[in-house]
């Protein structure tokens, strides 16, 4: 079970326990009677029940303000990722179709596989975000492999476009639920689109 949800149940198990407390109170004379003769025991057991369901309530706010706030900051660095990914796809396209500069296309994957480096760790934790880092990385070892003299073994053409091409899909589809939490404008901004 998640840990986030760990404290929500823990939060609605005190919540519950307070309730019941109450309710007995409200219906039993004998259980009211007990509370009333305990006043000290009853002042500490209503105190904790309170704390507790603060403090737990508190954590779940926290908690999920901190999800959210590395929502956003992975989808930022996948916006990044997105950009460089597609400027490097696209000069290696030139390249190797033979109308772009050879050395700009190394250049695009070298800044390319520098940012994979230095994002990775925040990648690493999130399904979603780990999947991105999986196409990501295969983008960048279909992009080494195309532009590296390896490409073309003897009797063989040099590494489609098409892989290269799939690679890019593959990495766009995957960011896309990792993208969800920018705005429709940085969206359309990272795929490209004209404004409106």
């Amino acid at each position: 079970m998640p840990s986030r949800w760990r404290g929500g149940l823990a939060a609605a198990a005190v919540t519950l326990v307070a309730c019941a407390l109450v309710i007995l109170d409200l219906a039993d004379a004998r259980l009211r009677r007990w509370w009333d003769a305990h006043a000290l025991a009853t002042d500490m057991a209503a105190g904790l029940l309170v704390m507790l369901i603060t403090l737990l309530v508190v954590d779940q706010v926290v908690r999920l303000r901190q999800v959210n706030d590395r929502a956003r900051t992975v989808a930022v660095q996948a916006a990044i990722m997105m950009t460089q990914a597609n400027r490097a796809s696209r000069a290696a396209s030139q390249a190797l179709a033979g109308s772009g500069d050879r050395e700009v296309a190394d250049d695009e994957l070298r800044t390319y596989t520098m940012m994979l480096l230095a994002v990775a760790p925040l990648l690493i934790d999130d399904k979603r975000s780990r999947n991105f880092l999986d196409q990501a990385q295969r983008l960048a070892g279909e992009l080494a492999l195309a532009l590296s003299g390896r490409a073309k073994a003897p009797g063989q053409e040099r590494v489609p476009a098409t892989q290269l091409d799939e690679a890019t899909r593959g990495l766009t589809s995957a960011s896309v639920p990792l993208l969800q939490h920018l705005s429709p404008e940085i969206q359309a901004a990272i795929r490209g689109d004209d404004p409106p």
